[in-house]
């Protein structure tokens, strides 16, 4: 029915999660609808983006520098560090600008039916990152799920002998919700009512 060049850009489109068939007819009838040099940026932009944004070495956040601003500034406090189950989280938590300290990505949540273990997720790095640091608290803020509560508790015994304090977000947060979908209120309250891990 299209042109075969822009059958590909409605193609393109659907390769994005939660997007169909019209959203994608949608997007690239506005791409052509667009002025020729606000579609270059566009352009321009995913390239950028692509050559240039890469995990943070010393967290695992995306930054665009050697290291990630938040790992590279002497403004945070290097006595905390939060983990997250990915960068999405960092992101959500920083737009709450209430928490000072630093962060540490790993990838996922262990999930023995889904056939993930702790290796699998980066938990060595993060462990090697805490014994050779300072850290006075390991805040782990992670969603409610059985997958979250046996990351936390992996975590909690690997650290246990550590003379550390180790706590988690406050569960304001409803089970089996994605930390992407939850408001700002909730997930302030989470953080500061965080609990220690018994």
């Amino acid at each position: 029915m299209y042109p075969d060049s822009f059958d590909s850009l409605i193609e393109c489109f659907r390769f994005f999660p939660g997007i169909g068939e019209k959203t994608a007819e949608r997007l690239a009838f506005s791409i052509l609808d667009m002025p020729e040099e606000r579609a270059e940026y566009f352009i321009e932009s995913i390239k950028r983006a692509k050559e240039n944004i890469h995990a943070c070495p010393v967290c695992n956040s995306l930054t665009d520098q050697k290291e990630c601003n938040i790992c590279s500034s002497d403004q945070r406090d290097s006595s905390l560090l939060c983990v997250v189950e990915d960068t999405k989280s960092v992101f959500l938590f920083e737009k709450l600008g209430l928490y000072k300290g630093k962060y540490h990505v790993i990838h996922g949540l262990i999930s023995p039916k889904d056939g993930v273990n702790p290796e699998d997720i980066g938990l060595g790095k993060l462990i090697d990152r805490i014994k050779n640091s300072q850290f006075k608290e390991i805040i782990l803020a992670f969603k409610p799920s059985i997958e979250g509560e046996t990351t936390s508790l992996y975590i909690k015994r690997i650290l246990g002998d550590m003379d550390i304090k180790i706590s988690k977000i406050a569960s304001g947060i409803p089970i089996g919700a994605d930390m992407e979908y939850i408001d700002a209120m909730t997930l302030e309250r989470a953080l500061m009512d965080r609990k220690n891990i018994e």
